[in-house]
């Protein structure tokens, strides 16, 4: 069993941080074991925080029935491993899960019916054969709607009437098929708003939302953070070969302290990059990636949502001379700062820093733009 995946009784990794005189068997140099200390492992969820405790509480009583469950979280949360331990726990744990990002649908209506629901051979322009869809092929298990936010407007209904007969009705076909599955969608925006706004149809967001699951980003939960060191040394060090049993504490309270406008994804990519940096058998402070070393670069403020960071297209750049308590010109120094903090922890990756901040890549391109970043970046944005 990896240190990740013990629970060990006594004080937990985050009490032993808070005290200063603390030293580890190793001096201040700390074992997975101890940081893992207090977490235990439930299905693919590594568990420390008493928010994950209540995360799967609510899993529990709910998973036994097959009701329609719309999973709530920031980016990088965690919320598809809350849809697989959903599955897991479920009524139909040997069927398939097929998972699907509605950001990925195609942008016309009968191409995004056929990716769902299937088409028959020359129902469409290239479409050469038969094509199930999601729906039929997540047919005896589960099927996991990532990010259903994004799913277009025209295509709503249709997913409605699925959900509510069971059904599917392939594009082209003059034939009906049943469909045995559990629905899991999430969401990093707020569906409320969005249906206020029209931009989401509101019996569908009340259809999917009759079993709610809230995933704390976390900066909530940074008791945790010890324990996912663990986990992702650990992980890492498996995938690379390598043998790092020791992390500097001193790295470990920098990690404790950084807001992770990332959540978990951004930390395992973190370190991804200390381990790989690692030398032997111990993870030092130098090995943490530079905007979490570097006290200039680690701002400890909450991250902008989605919305905020694409309403920033309408904020000009601060003139010269502005007033230092202008509104504009702390949500431009703020949204530059999260999008050169997201670019660092992506290694320069446009696609992954776009994930890490909640928004579209093209998004980012304009932030490089706006920000006079693009012609510095050009080399280390990767373009996917």
């Amino acid at each position: 069993m990896s240190a990740s995946e013990r629970s060990v009784n006594g004080s937990s990794a985050v009490d032993l941080l808070n005290q200063p005189t603390y030293e580890g068997e190793s001096g201040e140099w700390l074992s997975l074991e101890e940081l893992a200390r207090g977490s235990e492992r439930v299905g693919p969820m590594m568990v420390r925080s008493i928010q994950v405790r209540k995360v799967l509480s609510t899993l529990a009583r709910i998973a036994p029935f097959k009701s329609t469950v719309l999973i709530h979280g920031e980016s990088g949360t965690g919320k598809e491993l809350v849809a697989r331990a959903l599955h897991s726990l479920g009524p139909t744990p040997n069927g398939p899960f097929v998972t699907f990002n509605c950001s990925n649908l195609v942008d016309t209506d009968s191409m995004a019916e056929s990716q769902l629901f299937g088409h028959v051979k020359g129902a469409l322009p290239g479409a050469h054969d038969e094509m199930v869809g999601f729906f039929r092929a997540a047919n005896g298990g589960t099927l996991f709607l990532d990010e259903i936010a994004d799913l277009p407007l025209k295509v709503q209904p249709k997913l409605l009437r699925a959900v509510e007969t069971h059904e599917v009705h392939p594009v082209g076909s003059s034939e009906t098929y049943r469909v045995d599955i559990r629905l899991i969608a999430s969401t990093n925006r707020d569906l409320r708003a969005m249906v206020k706004a029209g931009q989401f149809r509101n019996d569908l967001y009340y259809r999917l939302n009759a079993a709610a699951i809230v995933v704390p980003p976390l900066r909530e939960r940074r008791e945790a953070i010890p324990a996912f060191v663990a986990f992702f040394v650990d992980h890492y060090n498996r995938l690379f070969g390598k043998e790092v049993t020791l992390v500097d504490k001193r790295a470990v309270d920098t990690l404790s302290r950084y807001s992770w406008p990332g959540n978990v994804r951004e930390l395992a990519h973190a370190i991804e990059s200390a381990v790989l940096m690692a030398e032997g058998t111990r993870l030092s402070f130098e090995d943490l990636p530079p905007h979490l070393s570097d006290p200039e670069l680690r701002v400890t403020f909450a991250p902008l949502s989605p919305f905020e960071i694409s309403d920033l297209d309408a904020v000009a750049e601060s003139p010269e001379g502005q007033q230092p308590y202008s509104l504009s010109a702390a949500i431009h120094r703020a949204s530059k700062g999260a999008l050169v903090r997201a670019l660092e922890a992506a290694s320069g990756n446009a696609y992954r820093a776009a994930n890490l901040l909640g928004v579209s890549r093209y998004t980012v391109y304009r932030m490089l733009n706006r920000y006079g970043m693009a012609e510095g970046r050009a080399r280390k944005t990767t373009i996917r």
